[in-house]
């Protein structure tokens, strides 16, 4: 663990020298790049300065140990000074885990209705409010894409963009089969209905993640539907991205979020980029299925990661538990959705940790 930490704090300060550099700074991806890195190792290199200074006041103190008059006293020191740096010690090697590289990024979220008929596209909106409310409150943005709305206000499916510092981070973990309990609004027996939703959240391509090559990408624009004002309806400002169209390999992204074709256009092959890197992603890692596919399953019922049960006001996240596999319902929907991303890092964390601790016994043995 030595090496890699004084790898890491050499890091920094290069880092924290680049940044200054003025080359850097006219350089805007490189400078993001940059400041990126710094707030990632910062953590890490505060706790390290903090470790290195007490282990000189620890060496101090043992030194009055000697002395008759100090002894009890610098006794007091060496047990604070030791507790503490036992404890930098384990935030350290937390802090050493593998991260995963993409979070950082910017996110597409794709909610589409599973099981469930009409119910499902109502959850589906449910959902995009949810999200929306957690991101507000965590600093990220949430823009709508492009949505396929029902006449009863579900969605059979919602493609959204959310954008800010550690948008990936924050929303990881929703991938996969969300399931409600719940009697629906069109339900006069009062019966209690199952639905589902799959959530797929890709981490937003960057240039040197994937290639693609524009001859391949088809442009459709035509007029936007449904609400957004007379602009929106009234010009062809909707983009369609069909990449090898009639293909096995065919992609479609819609974007129709705001009144310029233009922008639409870059945020439709943003888009399509980051849903070809997930491809090349799962292709690498020779997956049976494509990445989103396992990301979200089938949509089955069977198949789920939460279920949102509102009879009873309790959200139940089926990777935790104890004390963490229960949420109250109201608060989560309202938007408090961090205290349950929390719980699955660390229990992330703690895994890792463990399984370090048996990597290191099999290697000793």
């Amino acid at each position: 663990m030595s090496s890699r930490l004084e790898e890491l704090a050499a890091e920094f300060g290069l880092v924290e020298r680049r940044l200054g550099d003025p080359a850097a700074l006219a350089d805007g991806r490189e400078y993001a790049r940059l400041t990126r890195r710094h707030r990632e190792l910062l953590p890490l290199a505060t706790l390290v300065r903090e470790r290195d200074g007490l282990r000189a006041d620890l060496d101090g103190a043992r030194e009055l140990l000697t002395d008759p008059d100090m002894r009890e006293l610098a006794a007091g020191e060496v047990a604070a000074l030791t507790a503490r740096l036992a404890e930098i010690e384990s935030e350290l090697e937390v802090l050493l885990l593998p991260t995963d590289p993409d979070d950082e990024k910017d996110v597409v979220l794709e909610l589409r209705a599973g099981a469930g008929g009409a119910e499902a596209g109502l959850f589906v909106m449910d959902l995009l409010r949810l999200y929306t409310r957690y991101a507000e409150g965590a600093g990220l943005k949430v823009s709508v894409l492009d949505a396929s709305e029902s006449d009863l206000g579900g969605a059979s499916k919602v493609v959204a963009e959310v954008s800010g510092d550690g948008a990936f981070r924050a929303f990881k973990w929703e991938r996969g089969v969300h399931r409600v309990q719940r009697v629906p609004a069109t339900e006069s027996q009062g019966r209690i209905h199952t639905s589902t939703a799959t959530v797929a959240v890709l981490p937003e391509a960057e240039p040197e993640d994937v290639h693609l090559d524009l001859s391949e990408v088809r442009i459709d624009v035509y007029r936007s539907q449904g609400a957004g004002g007379q602009g929106v309806n009234t010009t062809d400002s909707a983009v369609r991205a069909v990449y090898r169209a009639g293909t096995p390999d065919e992609i479609v992204v819609v974007c129709q979020d705001g009144r310029s074709q233009i922008k639409n256009r870059e945020k439709a092959l943003q888009v399509l980029a980051s849903r070809l890197a997930e491809r090349e992603r799962a292709a690498r890692d020779a997956a049976e299925r494509s990445e989103r596919a396992s990301q979200v399953g089938s949509g089955d019922r069977s198949e789920k990661i939460r279920t949102y049960n509102y009879p009873q006001n309790r959200v139940t996240d089926h990777r935790l538990e104890g004390d963490d596999k229960n949420s109250p319902l109201d608060v989560v929907m309202n938007g408090a959705l961090a205290p349950v991303v929390a719980a699955l890092a660390r229990a992330e964390r703690e895994q890792q940790l463990l399984d370090m601790g048996q990597e290191g016994r099999h290697g000793a043995a």
